[in-house]
């Protein structure tokens, strides 16, 4: 691919994409709350940034999200639910890559394959929630999925060549995850952006609207 928009690339796994991809020889344009001030829990703000970009990009890839949002850790229990962490889990982690992707038919080409990349979450997945818990976190995840499903049947009817897709990256270690990781392997950012780009280089249009795992392994929503 010969340029690449990294949208969330101050964190972890976005810088790790955004090296990887400069040592492959791409282009990368990236956005990030800390260096451009885009926030996706802005929404005015941030919908005009996209606004004024011009270029068509081969890859675009939003990599925001967090876990832990405003102090509130995720939920063991129904009794822990507050309305306010479920606000803001979905502000950042569905209504952000919402908006993101509702900018993303100007900023795809029509006329040769790309890919438009979402990272989720393997909790968000619906059939394969069998521990329960992280009541907010999961839910804003599955409401995303959602969102990504439904954009990649829009975004077919202008942009048969894309791949519109949920990526699940892996328990990556980054302080994000340090204290959620518990017994569960880590990769680091590095590992985990390799991870990505592979499975990245392997969707078609015939991927477009699914949800993979990092070894490009489906998982079911």
């Amino acid at each position: 691919m010969e340029n690449a928009l990294i949208i969330g690339a101050s964190g972890g796994i976005g810088q790790a994409l955004t090296r990887a991809l400069k040592a492959r020889g791409t282009v990368v344009r990236t956005l990030s709350r800390s260096a451009d001030g885009f926030d996706v829990t802005q929404p005015e703000a941030a919908t005009a940034m996209l606004d004024a970009i011009e270029t068509r990009f081969d890859l675009v890839l939003v990599a925001t999200g967090a876990l832990v949002t405003n102090g509130h850790r995720p939920e063991k229990r129904l009794v822990d639910l507050s309305a306010q962490a479920m606000m803001d889990q979905f502000a950042l982690n569905t209504v952000g890559p919402a908006l993101v992707l509702s900018r993303c038919g100007r900023l795809l080409p029509r006329d040769r394959p790309a890919v438009c990349a979402t990272l989720s979450a393997r909790v968000g997945s619906i059939g394969d929630n069998r521990l329960g818990g992280w009541y907010s976190y999961r839910a804003a995840k599955a409401a995303v999925n959602q969102v990504i499903h439904t954009a990649a049947i829009e975004l077919a009817r202008t942009h048969p060549l894309l791949a519109c897709v949920a990526l699940h990256p892996g328990t990556v270690a980054t302080p994000l995850t340090k204290a959620y990781a518990n017994r569960h392997p880590t990769v680091s950012p590095d590992t985990s952006a390799s991870n990505l780009l592979s499975v990245i280089d392997g969707l078609s249009a015939t991927d477009t609207g699914k949800f993979f795992d990092w070894r490009g392994e489906p998982i079911p929503w």
